[in-house]
């Protein structure tokens, strides 16, 4: 029976390569990577960084160009949905083909597979055919969740409260949310930060978070969402990409106590 190997890199320090990670890492026969592109060769340069450095058994490494996706598609969901077929048709086609029968392969991901990644949903969709028999183990990371907050000094948590992790577009469609205080959000590109109206929130913005280009910006919305378009316009000319993650916290008085 073969294995598939979803392992978490981090969000771009090589030193946040988990023990386990390394562990998985040495267990696999093919690599299996996805090219995204000469924008981001960079992304591509990391993971091949980790291998040069952590992996010391024979291994090969099979890649593929990305399937072109429709960032600017009206219908979000089914432009993800029909990304993700292509690509499941991508993955099938490479276990089978690059694959033996008894082999273990690995999917190196950025920060964890199971927080806004689609490589476990594609896997599992491919084994419910059955036309390809594997088993999937999945591998921790740190995400830029946990590494923006280790970068701005935060716990995510306040005493008692919960935190929300949502995305930009939903927030940009429904606003800050009535019943949260604290509310981590990803995959914005709309700046959907700029366009909320609350006095009464900080903002703890950071890109690249966790890697050698890291950015960092906090403090209250208002006044510091035009200096974070600026630098977010800056980098992502810069690089031609960007990833950035932040922290919306509402400003509410502390009860004593522990967490």
């Amino acid at each position: 029976m073969r294995t598939i190997q979803v392992i978490g890199i981090g969000s771009g320090d090589p030193d946040h390569l988990t023990l386990q990670a390394v562990a998985a890492m040495n267990r696999v026969d093919v690599f299996f990577t996805i090219d995204k592109g000469a924008a981001k060769t960079d992304l591509s340069a990391l993971r091949t960084e980790l291998l040069a450095r952590h992996v010391t058994r024979p291994h090969r490494i099979v890649e593929a160009p990305d399937p072109r996706r429709d960032r600017a598609a009206e219908a979000y969901e089914a432009a993800v949905v029909d990304w993700q077929d292509r690509r499941e048709a991508l993955y099938e086609r490479m276990i089978a083909d690059e694959l033996d029968d008894d082999g273990c392969g690995g999917f190196l991901v950025w920060g964890d597979p199971a927080l806004y990644d689609g490589t476990l949903r594609i896997l599992d969709r491919i084994a419910a055919r059955g036309e390809v028999a594997f088993d999937v183990v999945s591998i921790p990371g740190i995400s830029s969740v946990q590494a923006l907050a280790a970068a701005h000094r935060l716990i995510l948590n306040r005493i008692g409260r919960a935190f929300t992790v949502t995305t930009g577009r939903r927030l940009a469609e429904g606003g800050f949310p009535a019943d949260a205080d604290d509310v981590v959000v990803m995959l914005d590109a709309r700046h959907a930060y700029a366009g909320l109206p609350d006095t009464d929130l900080d903002i703890y913005w950071g890109a690249y978070v966790g890697s050698a280009d890291e950015v960092l910006v906090r403090g209250d919305l208002q006044q510091v969402k035009d200096e974070i378009r600026r630098v977010w316009t800056r980098e992502r000319d810069r690089k031609g990409w960007i990833m950035d993650t932040y922290l919306l916290r509402r400003r509410v008085p502390e009860p004593d106590g522990a967490a």
